[in-house]
Protein backbone atom coordinates (compact mmCIF):
# COMPACT_ATOMS: atom_id res chain seq x y z
CA UNK A 1 0.00 0.00 0.00
CA UNK A 2 1.89 3.10 -1.07
CA UNK A 3 1.56 6.65 1.06
CA UNK A 4 0.88 9.76 -1.01
CA UNK A 5 4.00 11.94 -1.29
CA UNK A 6 2.91 14.99 1.17
CA UNK A 7 2.56 12.31 3.74
CA UNK A 8 5.85 10.50 2.67
CA UNK A 9 7.83 14.33 3.20
CA UNK A 10 6.17 14.99 6.35
CA UNK A 11 6.75 11.70 7.68
CA UNK A 12 9.54 12.30 10.54
CA UNK A 13 12.89 11.25 10.03
CA UNK A 14 12.06 9.86 6.62
CA UNK A 15 15.21 11.58 4.92
CA UNK A 16 17.61 10.34 7.52
CA UNK A 17 16.60 6.85 6.43
CA UNK A 18 17.22 7.55 2.90
CA UNK A 19 13.97 6.17 2.49
CA UNK A 20 13.07 9.45 0.19
CA UNK A 21 15.98 12.22 -0.80
CA UNK A 22 14.80 15.84 -1.27
CA UNK A 23 14.68 17.38 -4.53
CA UNK A 24 15.64 20.90 -3.30
CA UNK A 25 17.47 22.83 -0.63
CA UNK A 26 14.36 24.07 0.32
CA UNK A 27 12.69 21.06 1.07
CA UNK A 28 15.63 19.37 2.90
CA UNK A 29 15.41 22.47 4.89
CA UNK A 30 11.91 21.51 6.15
CA UNK A 31 12.60 18.04 7.28
CA UNK A 32 11.85 17.56 11.02
CA UNK A 33 13.82 15.56 13.71
CA UNK A 34 12.23 14.24 16.03
CA UNK A 35 13.99 14.20 19.80
CA UNK A 36 13.37 12.55 22.74
CA UNK A 37 14.66 14.52 25.95
CA UNK A 38 14.25 12.55 29.14
CA UNK A 39 10.84 11.82 28.24
CA UNK A 40 9.45 14.73 26.79
CA UNK A 41 9.82 14.72 22.98
CA UNK A 42 10.68 18.17 20.95
CA UNK A 43 10.15 18.38 17.15
CA UNK A 44 12.13 21.11 15.17
CA UNK A 45 13.42 21.24 11.59
CA UNK A 46 16.99 20.04 10.26
CA UNK A 47 18.12 23.87 9.33
CA UNK A 48 17.52 24.88 13.05
CA UNK A 49 19.71 22.09 14.03
CA UNK A 50 22.61 23.51 11.29
CA UNK A 51 22.37 26.95 12.86
CA UNK A 52 25.71 25.98 15.02
CA UNK A 53 28.15 23.53 13.07
CA UNK A 54 29.47 21.10 15.09
CA UNK A 55 27.31 21.06 17.54
CA UNK A 56 25.75 18.01 19.12
CA UNK A 57 22.47 18.85 17.70
CA UNK A 58 23.93 19.48 14.39
CA UNK A 59 25.45 15.96 14.24
CA UNK A 60 22.18 15.03 13.91
CA UNK A 61 21.76 16.15 10.69
CA UNK A 62 24.40 13.77 8.98
CA UNK A 63 23.51 10.95 7.44
CA UNK A 64 25.29 8.83 9.60
CA UNK A 65 23.79 10.47 12.53
CA UNK A 66 21.79 7.34 13.12
CA UNK A 67 24.31 4.47 13.54
CA UNK A 68 26.26 7.14 16.06
CA UNK A 69 23.51 7.81 18.03
CA UNK A 70 20.83 6.05 20.13
CA UNK A 71 17.87 6.25 16.97
CA UNK A 72 14.86 4.33 17.29
CA UNK A 73 13.45 3.25 13.52
CA UNK A 74 10.00 2.50 14.87
CA UNK A 75 8.91 6.29 16.73
CA UNK A 76 11.60 7.98 14.37
CA UNK A 77 13.07 9.99 16.95
CA UNK A 78 16.74 10.28 18.56
CA UNK A 79 17.36 9.66 22.35
CA UNK A 80 18.65 11.30 24.94
CA UNK A 81 18.88 10.75 28.68
CA UNK A 82 19.18 14.56 29.44
CA UNK A 83 17.07 17.12 31.63
CA UNK A 84 14.34 17.83 29.49
CA UNK A 85 13.88 21.34 31.23
CA UNK A 86 17.57 22.36 30.41
CA UNK A 87 16.98 21.30 26.62
CA UNK A 88 14.18 23.46 26.26
CA UNK A 89 16.68 26.10 26.55
CA UNK A 90 19.33 24.79 24.71
CA UNK A 91 17.02 24.21 21.56
CA UNK A 92 15.68 27.69 21.76
CA UNK A 93 19.56 29.19 21.47
CA UNK A 94 19.52 27.51 18.20
CA UNK A 95 16.43 28.92 16.80
CA UNK A 96 16.84 32.61 18.23
CA UNK A 97 20.59 32.63 18.60
CA UNK A 98 20.75 34.25 22.15
CA UNK A 99 21.55 31.48 24.59
CA UNK A 100 19.59 32.17 28.16
CA UNK A 101 19.83 30.15 31.16
CA UNK A 102 16.60 28.84 32.91
CA UNK A 103 15.83 30.51 36.59
CA UNK A 104 16.88 28.59 39.60
CA UNK A 105 19.99 26.45 38.14
CA UNK A 106 23.24 26.45 39.75
CA UNK A 107 25.83 27.39 37.57
CA UNK A 108 27.43 24.00 37.37
CA UNK A 109 24.92 22.17 36.01
CA UNK A 110 24.25 24.33 33.42
CA UNK A 111 28.32 24.39 32.54
CA UNK A 112 27.84 20.45 32.64
CA UNK A 113 24.48 20.70 30.01
CA UNK A 114 25.93 23.26 27.90
CA UNK A 115 29.24 20.71 27.79
CA UNK A 116 27.48 17.47 27.37
CA UNK A 117 25.61 19.30 23.48
CA UNK A 118 29.55 21.23 22.98
CA UNK A 119 27.98 24.59 23.15
CA UNK A 120 30.55 26.75 24.47
CA UNK A 121 29.46 29.25 27.23
CA UNK A 122 30.84 32.34 25.77
CA UNK A 123 27.44 32.14 23.72
CA UNK A 124 25.37 32.96 27.30
CA UNK A 125 23.27 36.41 26.71
CA UNK A 126 24.91 39.33 28.44
CA UNK A 127 21.55 39.36 31.53
CA UNK A 128 22.31 35.81 31.81
CA UNK A 129 26.15 35.60 32.04
CA UNK A 130 25.37 38.80 35.09
CA UNK A 131 23.24 37.11 36.43
CA UNK A 132 25.63 33.99 36.82
CA UNK A 133 28.25 35.27 37.81
CA UNK A 134 26.73 37.64 40.33
CA UNK A 135 25.69 34.31 42.38
CA UNK A 136 29.15 32.96 41.51
CA UNK A 137 30.30 36.11 43.64
CA UNK A 138 28.41 35.73 46.14
CA UNK A 139 28.67 31.98 46.80
CA UNK A 140 33.14 32.62 46.35
CA UNK A 141 32.30 35.07 48.68
CA UNK A 142 30.46 33.68 51.47
CA UNK A 143 32.76 30.45 50.52
CA UNK A 144 35.74 31.79 51.55
CA UNK A 145 34.67 33.71 55.10
CA UNK A 146 32.92 30.10 55.83
CA UNK A 147 35.90 27.98 55.26
CA UNK A 148 37.28 30.20 58.32
CA UNK A 149 34.32 28.88 60.14
CA UNK A 150 35.33 25.28 59.09
CA UNK A 151 38.79 25.44 59.70
CA UNK A 152 38.15 26.49 63.29
CA UNK A 153 35.60 23.43 63.61
CA UNK A 154 38.25 21.17 61.96
CA UNK A 155 40.80 22.35 64.99
CA UNK A 156 39.00 21.81 67.53
CA UNK A 157 37.64 18.34 65.78
CA UNK A 158 42.16 17.68 65.90
CA UNK A 159 42.24 18.64 69.29
CA UNK A 160 39.52 16.44 70.67
CA UNK A 161 41.21 14.02 68.58
CA UNK A 162 44.65 14.60 69.63
CA UNK A 163 42.73 14.33 73.64
CA UNK A 164 42.46 10.69 72.89
CA UNK A 165 45.73 9.71 71.13
CA UNK A 166 48.31 12.21 73.46
CA UNK A 167 47.86 12.34 77.27
CA UNK A 168 49.45 15.20 77.59
CA UNK A 169 47.87 17.63 79.99
CA UNK A 170 47.54 20.43 77.55
CA UNK A 171 45.59 18.06 75.04
CA UNK A 172 43.58 16.88 77.55
CA UNK A 173 42.38 20.47 78.90
CA UNK A 174 42.44 22.89 75.95
CA UNK A 175 39.37 21.84 73.96
CA UNK A 176 37.63 21.76 77.40
CA UNK A 177 38.80 25.29 78.92
CA UNK A 178 38.19 26.54 75.07
CA UNK A 179 34.24 25.37 75.36
CA UNK A 180 34.03 26.24 78.75
CA UNK A 181 34.28 29.61 78.07
CA UNK A 182 33.78 30.34 74.50
CA UNK A 183 30.81 28.14 73.87
CA UNK A 184 28.22 28.28 76.31
CA UNK A 185 26.26 25.27 74.90
CA UNK A 186 28.81 23.04 75.21
CA UNK A 187 27.86 22.04 78.93
CA UNK A 188 26.04 22.96 82.39
CA UNK A 189 29.21 24.88 83.66
CA UNK A 190 29.89 27.09 80.30
CA UNK A 191 25.70 28.34 80.47
CA UNK A 192 26.78 29.23 84.12
CA UNK A 193 30.17 31.09 83.41
CA UNK A 194 28.53 32.97 80.52
CA UNK A 195 25.58 34.01 82.79
CA UNK A 196 27.56 34.80 85.53
CA UNK A 197 29.70 37.23 82.92
CA UNK A 198 26.32 38.82 81.98
CA UNK A 199 25.73 39.71 85.56
CA UNK A 200 28.84 40.97 85.83
CA UNK A 201 28.87 43.38 82.90
CA UNK A 202 25.22 44.45 83.83
CA UNK A 203 26.80 45.79 87.21
CA UNK A 204 29.53 47.51 85.79
CA UNK A 205 26.70 49.25 83.24
CA UNK A 206 25.26 50.08 86.05
CA UNK A 207 27.88 51.89 87.68
CA UNK A 208 28.96 53.07 84.59
CA UNK A 209 25.83 55.18 84.37
CA UNK A 210 25.88 56.53 88.06
CA UNK A 211 29.30 57.08 88.88
CA UNK A 212 29.62 59.90 87.04
CA UNK A 213 27.27 61.84 88.98
CA UNK A 214 28.91 60.83 92.19
CA UNK A 215 32.19 62.82 91.72
CA UNK A 216 31.92 65.92 89.44
CA UNK A 217 29.84 68.65 89.52
CA UNK A 218 28.95 71.73 87.69
CA UNK A 219 29.19 75.31 89.00
CA UNK A 220 27.80 78.13 87.07
CA UNK A 221 28.83 81.25 87.04
CA UNK A 222 26.94 84.20 84.73
CA UNK A 223 30.09 86.49 84.85
CA UNK A 224 28.67 88.68 81.55
CA UNK A 225 25.36 89.41 79.80
CA UNK A 226 26.53 87.68 76.71
CA UNK A 227 29.12 84.37 78.01
CA UNK A 228 27.93 82.40 80.29
CA UNK A 229 31.20 80.47 82.33
CA UNK A 230 31.22 76.58 83.71
CA UNK A 231 33.28 75.61 86.08
CA UNK A 232 34.18 71.75 86.70
CA UNK A 233 35.24 69.82 89.51
CA UNK A 234 35.74 67.16 91.84
CA UNK A 235 32.43 66.84 94.32
CA UNK A 236 33.93 66.86 98.36
CA UNK A 237 32.57 63.44 98.63
CA UNK A 238 35.33 61.68 96.44
CA UNK A 239 34.96 59.30 98.77
CA UNK A 240 32.00 57.81 97.85
CA UNK A 241 33.13 58.11 93.94
CA UNK A 242 35.98 55.77 94.99
CA UNK A 243 34.47 53.02 96.81
CA UNK A 244 31.99 52.55 93.79
CA UNK A 245 35.54 52.46 92.06
CA UNK A 246 36.68 49.05 94.30
CA UNK A 247 33.24 47.75 92.97
CA UNK A 248 34.25 48.41 89.52
CA UNK A 249 37.37 47.01 89.94
CA UNK A 250 35.53 43.63 91.17
CA UNK A 251 33.74 43.19 88.31
CA UNK A 252 37.12 44.23 86.20
CA UNK A 253 38.88 41.42 87.54
CA UNK A 254 36.58 39.00 86.62
CA UNK A 255 36.96 40.48 83.11
CA UNK A 256 40.40 40.17 83.50
CA UNK A 257 40.53 36.61 84.80
CA UNK A 258 38.11 35.72 81.99
CA UNK A 259 40.04 37.33 79.11
CA UNK A 260 43.54 35.91 79.70
CA UNK A 261 41.77 32.20 79.98
CA UNK A 262 40.00 32.83 77.09
CA UNK A 263 43.16 33.92 75.32
CA UNK A 264 45.42 31.14 77.08
CA UNK A 265 43.70 28.28 75.82
CA UNK A 266 42.50 29.58 72.66
CA UNK A 267 43.39 27.27 69.52
CA UNK A 268 44.26 30.13 67.06
CA UNK A 269 45.63 33.40 68.62
CA UNK A 270 46.14 35.27 65.78
CA UNK A 271 42.40 35.40 65.24
CA UNK A 272 41.61 35.98 68.90
CA UNK A 273 43.60 38.92 69.26
CA UNK A 274 42.16 40.39 65.60
CA UNK A 275 38.58 39.81 66.51
CA UNK A 276 36.97 43.21 67.18
CA UNK A 277 34.98 42.13 70.58
CA UNK A 278 38.16 40.64 72.21
CA UNK A 279 39.84 44.21 71.56
CA UNK A 280 37.27 45.36 73.00
CA UNK A 281 37.28 43.40 75.67
CA UNK A 282 41.05 44.25 76.30
CA UNK A 283 40.65 48.38 75.69
CA UNK A 284 37.71 47.92 78.75
CA UNK A 285 39.98 46.30 81.35
CA UNK A 286 41.90 50.02 81.29
CA UNK A 287 39.74 53.03 83.05
CA UNK A 288 39.79 51.10 86.50
CA UNK A 289 43.27 50.37 86.61
CA UNK A 290 44.08 53.77 85.13
CA UNK A 291 41.92 55.80 88.28
CA UNK A 292 43.23 53.35 91.12
CA UNK A 293 46.87 54.59 90.26
CA UNK A 294 45.58 58.16 89.75
CA UNK A 295 44.06 58.20 93.53
CA UNK A 296 46.45 59.19 94.99
CA UNK A 297 46.56 62.53 93.05
CA UNK A 298 43.06 64.03 92.66
CA UNK A 299 44.21 67.19 91.14
CA UNK A 300 45.24 64.95 87.92
CA UNK A 301 42.40 63.24 87.93
CA UNK A 302 40.01 65.50 86.54
CA UNK A 303 42.32 66.16 83.67
CA UNK A 304 42.20 62.05 82.05
CA UNK A 305 38.63 61.81 83.47
CA UNK A 306 36.76 62.46 80.55
CA UNK A 307 38.82 60.34 77.95
CA UNK A 308 38.71 57.37 80.66
CA UNK A 309 34.83 57.92 79.71
CA UNK A 310 35.36 57.32 76.17
CA UNK A 311 36.80 53.80 77.55
CA UNK A 312 33.93 53.17 79.49
CA UNK A 313 31.63 52.94 76.68
CA UNK A 314 32.84 49.87 75.58
CA UNK A 315 31.02 48.33 78.91
CA UNK A 316 27.84 48.69 76.57
CA UNK A 317 29.61 46.80 73.60
CA UNK A 318 30.47 44.03 75.63
CA UNK A 319 26.51 43.23 75.68
CA UNK A 320 27.17 41.77 72.27
CA UNK A 321 27.85 38.87 73.83
CA UNK A 322 24.54 37.98 75.16
CA UNK A 323 24.39 36.65 70.77
CA UNK A 324 26.29 33.88 72.12
CA UNK A 325 23.35 32.60 74.31
CA UNK A 326 21.34 32.88 70.74
CA UNK A 327 21.05 31.81 67.64
CA UNK A 328 22.90 34.54 65.60
CA UNK A 329 19.79 35.48 63.19
CA UNK A 330 20.96 34.73 59.44
CA UNK A 331 20.76 38.47 58.64
CA UNK A 332 23.27 39.61 61.04
CA UNK A 333 25.99 36.70 59.44
CA UNK A 334 24.64 38.80 56.17
CA UNK A 335 25.13 41.88 57.17
CA UNK A 336 29.17 41.68 57.00
CA UNK A 337 29.16 40.22 53.51
CA UNK A 338 27.41 42.56 52.03
CA UNK A 339 28.92 45.71 53.61
CA UNK A 340 31.94 44.33 52.35
CA UNK A 341 30.55 43.83 49.01
CA UNK A 342 29.71 47.26 48.57
CA UNK A 343 32.95 48.86 50.19
CA UNK A 344 33.25 50.46 46.36
CA UNK A 345 30.31 51.80 45.93
CA UNK A 346 30.51 53.29 49.69
CA UNK A 347 33.49 55.17 48.65
CA UNK A 348 31.97 56.55 45.44
CA UNK A 349 28.96 58.10 47.77
CA UNK A 350 30.94 59.57 50.03
CA UNK A 351 32.68 61.22 47.09
CA UNK A 352 30.18 62.50 45.69
CA UNK A 353 28.97 63.99 48.90
CA UNK A 354 32.02 65.44 49.68
CA UNK A 355 32.11 67.76 46.56
CA UNK A 356 28.40 68.52 47.09
CA UNK A 357 29.33 70.13 50.48
CA UNK A 358 32.24 71.49 49.20
CA UNK A 359 29.91 72.80 46.10
CA UNK A 360 26.52 74.15 47.54
CA UNK A 361 28.69 75.09 50.92
CA UNK A 362 31.01 77.36 48.95
CA UNK A 363 28.54 78.47 46.68
CA UNK A 364 25.64 79.60 49.58
CA UNK A 365 28.98 81.21 51.56
CA UNK A 366 28.78 83.79 48.34
CA UNK A 367 25.23 84.23 48.52
CA UNK A 368 24.83 85.15 51.92
CA UNK A 369 28.12 87.19 51.80
CA UNK A 370 26.47 90.32 51.51
CA UNK A 371 23.64 89.67 53.57
CA UNK A 372 23.77 91.54 56.83
CA UNK A 373 21.96 89.25 59.24
CA UNK A 374 23.65 86.19 57.60
CA UNK A 375 24.43 83.28 60.46
CA UNK A 376 27.47 81.92 58.13
CA UNK A 377 30.50 83.01 60.00
CA UNK A 378 33.04 81.22 57.70
CA UNK A 379 33.41 78.84 55.32
CA UNK A 380 33.52 76.12 57.66
CA UNK A 381 29.89 77.18 59.25
CA UNK A 382 29.24 76.89 55.61
CA UNK A 383 30.50 73.06 54.75
CA UNK A 384 28.66 72.24 57.89
CA UNK A 385 25.16 73.71 56.74
CA UNK A 386 25.94 71.78 53.55
CA UNK A 387 26.27 68.41 55.19
CA UNK A 388 23.34 69.14 57.23
CA UNK A 389 21.19 70.13 54.36
CA UNK A 390 22.29 66.95 52.12
CA UNK A 391 21.71 64.55 54.82
CA UNK A 392 18.28 66.12 55.15
CA UNK A 393 18.90 66.16 58.69
CA UNK A 394 17.90 69.98 59.11
CA UNK A 395 19.01 70.79 62.89
CA UNK A 396 17.78 74.44 62.08
CA UNK A 397 20.82 75.90 63.84
CA UNK A 398 22.11 77.78 60.88
CA UNK A 399 19.45 78.87 57.75
CA UNK A 400 19.75 80.64 55.19
CA UNK A 401 18.00 84.35 54.87
CA UNK A 402 18.74 85.29 51.21
CA UNK A 403 16.22 83.80 48.51
CA UNK A 404 19.11 83.31 46.54
CA UNK A 405 19.94 81.43 48.87
CA UNK A 406 17.19 79.70 49.87
CA UNK A 407 17.31 78.56 45.93
CA UNK A 408 20.23 76.80 46.66
CA UNK A 409 19.16 74.94 49.85
CA UNK A 410 16.57 73.97 48.16
CA UNK A 411 18.99 72.48 45.34
CA UNK A 412 21.35 71.09 48.01
CA UNK A 413 18.25 68.91 49.70
CA UNK A 414 16.99 67.75 46.33
CA UNK A 415 20.65 66.69 45.37
CA UNK A 416 21.13 65.10 48.78
CA UNK A 417 18.04 62.72 48.48
CA UNK A 418 18.55 61.66 45.08
CA UNK A 419 22.39 61.05 46.35
CA UNK A 420 20.89 58.64 49.08
CA UNK A 421 18.03 57.06 46.74
CA UNK A 422 20.10 56.30 44.02
CA UNK A 423 22.68 53.72 45.88
CA UNK A 424 19.89 51.58 47.96
CA UNK A 425 18.97 49.63 45.21
CA UNK A 426 22.23 48.32 45.12
CA UNK A 427 22.40 47.75 48.33
CA UNK A 428 19.40 45.64 48.36
CA UNK A 429 19.80 43.43 45.53
CA UNK A 430 23.49 42.43 47.03
CA UNK A 431 21.88 41.58 50.14
CA UNK A 432 19.63 39.38 48.66
CA UNK A 433 21.68 37.76 46.68
CA UNK A 434 23.87 37.17 49.84
CA UNK A 435 20.72 35.85 51.42
CA UNK A 436 19.77 33.35 49.21
CA UNK A 437 22.62 31.76 49.03
CA UNK A 438 23.13 31.63 52.69
CA UNK A 439 20.23 30.24 53.51
CA UNK A 440 20.89 27.81 50.77
CA UNK A 441 24.11 26.89 52.64
CA UNK A 442 22.21 26.09 55.93
CA UNK A 443 20.35 24.20 54.09
CA UNK A 444 23.02 22.00 53.12
CA UNK A 445 24.54 22.23 56.24
CA UNK A 446 21.01 20.64 58.02
CA UNK A 447 20.78 18.55 55.22
CA UNK A 448 24.27 16.76 56.24
CA UNK A 449 23.89 16.82 59.98
CA UNK A 450 21.29 14.41 59.69
CA UNK A 451 22.49 12.46 57.47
Amino acid sequence: MGCSPCASANAPGTSLRGQHQPNSKMEASKEKIVLNVGGRRYETYSSTLKTFPGTKLCQLTEPQAQAVSDYDPNTNEFFFDRSAKLFGDVLNYYRTRHLHCPAGVCRALWEEELAFWGIPEAQLAPCCWVKLSHTEGLQEDLDLRGNKDDTNEDSLTLLGQGERRDYHWWARWQPKMWALFEKPYSSAGAMCLMVVSLLFNLGILILFFVEPTTYIEFDHYNTTRDYNIFHVALKPSLQKAISLLYVELFCILWFTFEFFMRLTFCPDKKKFLTNLLNVTDFLSLFPVYTELFLATHINEMLDILSWLGFFRVLYIVKLLKIFKLLETPLMLKVLPFTFRSILKEVFILMMIFTFEILFFGALCYHAELQEPETQFDGMISSFYWAAITLTTVGYGDIVVVSSFGKVIACCAAICGILTIIFPLPIFLIKFQGYYATAVMKEKMKSNKRNH
